[in-house]
Parts: structure tokens; sequence; C-alpha cells
């Protein structure tokens, strides 16, 4: 093959950063909750050997967890994006052309590391992120990056690659693809993979050998291009740049239905806040905004609402966007009604380099900047929230804000909850 890429993906992530710093976790059942303690969303292997399943709401499985003394975290995102932040910058020791696809995994271009042994240096690739960062990850290599993500597939099953498996130059490529089933080849999700097997085709190998325009008819141009990966052809080189994502959203659901409009308030400024810092944060500014309540999805009766603005000059100024935004909650908030989600969408996002002037505009714009530049300034370095706007509310005013009853501390970004060595008499090395 012409080209070498390694997918690196950190196992069981975010049970992984747990064990980092509290190894009593090791070879104990191990479960981290979604937003408001509801659904595990990352497992250790012996709390899926248990029977837990991936998304499992949290009240089901209590019996479970009771009997089998199963530790459950609520998740703590702060600890885990800095964990993932050291993964990727040990990874750069390997190579510099690197892309972050998500928290837990990276492509890696390998191609300058042909005339080398590949096992031997994804084993290395796999040993340095476990010593540096306590992280254990698995690693496949091939020459496309479906193809590399099946490699790491198999890696994670297999006691024989122990973790590291090269599918970039092998005769035993057929016998891996078919060991793999449809359904967990990147790319196919849940309704193609349904489709495939009722047209009898049940794994990645039968898949790649799939008549091109019967796979074009259903699933398209990203049909073939994923029979051209499978083929070790590549339709997706790496993004070393990764394009500028066209919407940020962020969205709650609440822990309890929530009917006083004062609370949705506080909420949404909230969201607000936060989407207005990764505006900021990627350089650019918003000129579409939408705001959305929804009620219980679960009842009888769900009800959806939303109103969408065309903000007069694109901005990423928290304050004027809360101004905003609470005029577009008033709009649709309903008075008696209990809502168990809201949300805010920020669209047609440009650079902050281009925005558009208006002759009405009465913002300071150079104020603006300078306002929020301190503001994110301080709160990188003091810490996340510690100076925010009045309108989230303080006390009981935040009751809308997300559980997390079973957080661990944040080891790595919060100066008062690093973690503590003592030694005890017989010297022995105690944490806390």
């Amino acid at each position: 093959m012409s080209s070498v890429f390694a997918l690196v993906d950190c196992n069981n992530f975010y049970v992984s950063c747990e064990r980092v710093f509290n190894p009593r976790l090791v070879d104990r059942p191990v479960i981290v909750l979604s937003n408001n303690d509801g659904c595990a969303v990352a497992r250790s292997n012996e709390a899926k050997a248990l029977g837990i399943k991936m998304a499992v709401p949290a009240f089901q499985i209590r019996d479970i967890i009771r009997k089998n003394k199963v530790q459950v975290f609520s998740s703590n995102y702060a600890l885990y994006g800095d964990m993932s932040q050291r993964v990727m910058q040990t990874l750069l020791q390997f190579t510099p052309n690197l892309e972050i696809y998500s928290i837990d995994e990276a492509f890696l271009d390998l191609n300058g590391c042909k005339r080398i042994n590949l096992t031997d240096y994804g084993r290395d690739i796999k040993n340095t992120v476990e010593k540096w960062t306590g992280i254990p990850v698995s690693v496949g290599i091939a020459g496309t990056k479906t193809l590399a993500k099946i490699a790491g597939c198999l890696a994670k099953k297999s006691n024989r690659a122990a973790g590291v498996l090269d599918l970039s130059s092998t005769k035993y490529m057929d016998q891996a693809l078919a060991a793999v089933a449809v359904g967990e080849v990147w790319g196919v999700g849940r309704q193609y993979a349904q489709f495939l097997k009722a047209n009898g085709i049940e794994n990645a190998l039968q898949l790649r050998e799939a008549d091109d325009s019967f796979i074009r008819k259903k699933m398209g141009v990203v049909g073939l291009r994923l029979l051209g990966e499978l083929r070790g052809e590549i339709s997706y080189p790496l993004e070393l740049s990764p394009p500028r994502r066209k919407s940020i959203m962020v969205s709650r659901t609440f822990k309890r239905p929530i009917v006083l409009l004062e609370e949705l308030l506080a909420a949404v400024a909230a969201y607000v806040s936060s989407g207005a810092e990764k505006l900021r944060r990627e350089n650019v500014v918003a000129g579409v905004m939408m705001v959305y309540l929804m009620t219980d999805r679960f009842k009888d009766e769900t009800c959806y609402y939303s109103r969408t603005l065309k903000l007069p000059v694109a901005s990423h100024d928290t304050a004027e966007l809360i101004r905003y935004a609470h005029k577009a909650l008033r709009e649709i908030y309903e008075k008696g009604r209990s809502y168990k989600k809201a949300g805010v969408l920020f669209n047609d996002l440009g650079s902050e380099t281009m925005v558009q002037a208006n002759f009405l505009d009465t913002v300071d714009r150079p104020r603006s900047k300078k306002l929020m530049q301190a503001l994110d300034l301080i709160n990188e370095a003091v810490g996340r929230g510690v100076i925010a706007y009045g309108a989230l509310g303080t006390g009981q005013r935040q009751s809308w804000k997300t559980a997390f009853n079973q957080r661990s501390r944040s080891y790595t970004t919060a100066w008062a909850e690093l973690l503590e060595v003592s030694c005890d008499e017989a010297g022995g090395a105690n944490l806390y």
C-alpha cells in the first residue's frame, strides 16, 4: 500500500481517566454516567462483563450496581478534556502529521515509518502513551483510515494482538475483514447495517466485495467511498487542519421539569455563555442564533418551540447574545407548561476579523472585544465560571443546573483539587 495510517484509540477513555488518579478502581467494575447522572456512557471491561449496556439508564441497573459493588462516577469533562490533550501531545512525539478525530481517538500519518517494523512502532506508541499519561490505548495500522479503524477494533478484541495490529501489508486481510460485523465498519450506521444484512452482507469482507452499483443506489457517493477505503483506496486523507464548524450548539436536559420563566432565562443565559466562549475560542462570530424549548419527550404530548434570530451584527459578545436569547425565549415561552430541555444554536459562523459593520449599531465593538478577552483570561487562569453574568442567577435560582452528584475531583485543572500524597509511618504512600 502507498500510504500508512495508524488509529490510536483510548480504551474506555472516561473510565481510564478516573483510574489514573484512583488506582483502587483497577480491575473493578466502573461506569461513568451522562449529564444529570442519567445513563452509562463509559464502562470498564469488568462492567461490560456484568451485562451493563451502553446508554442504559442508571435506575435500571441499580441492583447490578449494588450486588457487584460497581463504582459509579458522574462525568468529569474538565478532567477528560485535559487528559485528552495530554494523550494528543504525546502522540505528536511520533509524527507531526496528526488528526484529532475525537476526544479519545487520533489518526497518525506513518508514511515516514515504512522501513521499520510497524507493529513494533505501534507497540512503542502504545507503551509511551500509557507510561506518560496512564491511559491504555489500542493501535490499528493500515493503508486507509477505514481499514485502520478495523485494525484498531480487532486489536482491542484479540489477545494475540495485545492492543496493536498492523494490516498495512498482510496476507490475512480477508480473514480480518470477515471477523468484523458490517455494523462495526466506520461509516455504516444502524439503518445501513440493517439494510446490508437484509441483503446478505454480514461483515466487512462481504461489503468490500459488494457490487458498486448496488451500494451506490442505496448509500450514494459515501457508500462508494467506503468501498474504496475497504479496497485500499484512500477516500479520506488526513485532515491536519480540521474544517471550521458550521454551527455550535449548547443544550441540556433538566434534572426536573421547569415551569418558571425566571429559571429558564437563567439556564439559557448559561448556555449562551458557554456557546460564546466556544465562539471566541475558535475566533468566529455567529450571525444567526436559535433558541428552543422542549417538553418531556416521555410524556403523552411532546412540544417543541423555537425562535431563530438574524443578528444585526455577527457577534461573540456574551452580554449581547444573552440579550437576544432572552428576547427569543420570552416569545416562545408559554406560562403553565413544564419544560424538560432547552438549548441555543449558533449558525452562520464567520471569522471575527470579517464582521460586517452596521451604521445603526450601538455596541462599542472595540470595548466589547477587550472585555471578552479579559473575561476569558481570568476564567482560564482562575477557574471556569469564576466571573459570570448575573443573568445566570445564584444559589436557589440555579436549580436548573446539571447534576453531577458523584463527580471526582478536577485533579489536573483546579489547584484546590490537586491529588495529595502522604507517607505513613511504615513508608507507604497514601493518596487523598
